[in-house]
């Protein structure tokens, strides 16, 4: 399965409640750990953690993230 990276999120705790609130909405990301190597918690640098959905959920999930992110930035 390819998987899309949907969001690139500077904030570590941001980036956990995305893919929890993605997941309650009942699309698929990627869990921090898979696909990394054991230990490294942020092997792309400055840009932030990505989340990563199934291409074929790619377009409704980004729609989704936006939103939650712009939510998330709103004090």
């Amino acid at each position: 399965m390819s998987y899309q990276i949907i969001a690139q999120v500077k904030d570590p705790s941001a980036a956990r409640v995305l893919v929890v609130a993605l997941r309650a909405h009942g699309f698929h990301p990627l869990e921090f750990g898979e696909g990394a190597l054991p230990g490294v918690r942020n092997p792309f640098g400055e840009g932030g953690t990505p989340i990563e959905v199934p291409e074929t959920e790619a377009a409704d999930a980004t729609v989704l993230a936006q939103a939650l992110l712009k939510d998330m930035a709103t004090p």
